[in-house]
């Protein structure tokens, strides 16, 4: 069974990746399993200096998921080129940095420390964080977005990534956006936007009002917006958002996703990437695949036309 496939000029091994915030640098999976079996990792998020994240509570859960505000809590840049970084070189999968900042001088500091680092495959933007200087997220304008895009474009050479929120009202505007601006590939969904209530209490379980809802409740959704990315962009789009086994992942690919990127899951379940990449290949020899290219888009044939056609 093939099971390669290419993102972005990336070459992976297997589409079946890690997704940023649910791994952290993957020196937990590791004491259970070799990084080495994955497609690649996508890092939590890396800000310019350390983040100590939103106060407790900040994780609760949700009919089919869990709802987080952990606020991008991470160590920081030093600590990830010195640290972390290096840790993860000693495995043979590609390391995807996901990028934060406050403003676009945060976002850029990042991006200029792991340009040229030796081990780092590309970089994923998360254009869902709030701006400081008027506490909008990037992501809620197109226009906004790209800006930031074109700048990250013109710090860097190695390939980039945009993370897509389904919390805007067009997903494809924001998307064609970014990649006009310089954008190689997007990556969908984020988390949607949630909340719960404490009757007891009453007030908001999460200290921060809101969270992030993931999990098998948000999959409906990243369903749809993967396909309509790929059906209305010539960017790859690598899918994620409620993947909890390798049929699920041949959804999104038969969506249109040229890769697929497994978070939430790991809480439930750590070993869930590595399984996914065993049931993904069942899967498709089921369907009568014999290549994650066969099946790319089977459901999508729009997609596949915008593809020949470029």
């Amino acid at each position: 069974m093939g099971l390669a496939t290419e993102v972005a000029g990336i070459a992976f091994k297997n589409p079946v990746l890690t997704a940023s915030g649910t791994f952290g640098y993957g020196r937990e999976a590791a004491e259970l399993y070799d990084l080495s079996l994955l497609g690649g990792v996508m890092v939590k998020g890396v800000s310019r200096e350390p983040w100590s994240g939103n106060p407790p509570i900040r994780i609760a859960r949700a009919p089919g998921g869990m709802l987080n505000a952990i606020g991008l809590q991470n160590p920081g840049l030093d600590h990830f080129l010195t640290v972390d970084l290096p840790f993860l070189r000693q495995y043979d999968t590609r390391v995807i940095v996901n990028v934060v900042g406050h403003d676009e001088e945060g976002f850029l500091a990042v991006v200029r420390g792991v340009d040229g680092q030796s081990g780092v495959a590309a970089i994923e933007l998360n254009i869902s964080c709030p701006n400081v200087a008027d506490g909008l997220l990037f992501s809620q304008d197109p226009d906004r977005a790209a800006g930031l895009v074109a700048r990250v474009r013109q710090a860097t050479s190695l390939p980039l990534i945009v993370k897509i929120s389904p919390n805007v009202t067009d997903p494809v505007a924001l998307g064609r956006a970014c990649a006009e601006a310089g954008a190689d590939s997007l990556s969908a969904i984020n988390t949607v936007l949630g909340m719960a209530i404490d009757v007891v209490r009453r007030r908001p379980v999460i200290a921060n009002r809101t969270g992030g809802l993931s999990g098998p409740a948000v999959k409906p959704v990243g369903l749809r917006i993967v396909y309509d990315l790929a059906r209305s962009l010539d960017i790859p789009v690598i899918g994620m958002g409620g993947i909890e086994s390798g049929r699920d992942a041949l959804e999104y690919l038969m969506a249109g996703a040229r890769a697929v990127a497994v978070g939430t899951a790991v809480f439930r379940d750590p070993l869930a990437p590595p399984r996914i990449i065993g049931e993904l290949e069942r899967e498709l020899e089921a369907a009568g695949f014999a290549s994650v290219g066969e099946a790319w888009a089977a459901a999508n044939p729009d997609a596949k036309r915008r593809t020949q056609d470029a």
